[in-house]
């Protein structure tokens, strides 16, 4: 199932819908989001940036999301590899970070 989100996300994108706009209704994103993310990214503990905090996010948006995928899957300071979800695959990974990134824009 979740190896094909990738391909609904290209899909929508050629359509013209963002994958910002897809991934705010990616209930795989959220859930994964509500499980593992959620504790340090609503309250910033570890520094981590604060879920509709559009000034910190921005530049990590900037970076890109392979960026931010390379530093969820390897961790950086306070967070672990995977953000602790070392269950969660990429695609679910990236479903996360689509969705705190919808949030935050």
């Amino acid at each position: 199932m979740f190896k094909t989100v990738p391909v609904v996300l290209a899909l929508l994108m050629g359509a013209g819908i963002s994958s910002t706009a897809v991934a705010s209704s990616d209930p795989i994103g959220e859930k994964l989001y509500r499980s593992s993310c959620m504790v340090c990214h609503t309250t910033g503990a570890a520094n981590a940036p604060r879920l509709g905090n559009k000034a910190a996010w921005a530049p990590l948006i900037e970076q890109g999301m392979d960026s931010m995928l390379d530093v969820a899957i390897k961790g950086k300071g306070g967070m672990p590899p995977r953000g602790g979800a070392m269950k969660a695959d990429d695609n679910e990974i990236r479903a996360a970070i689509e969705y705190m990134v919808s949030k935050s824009q």
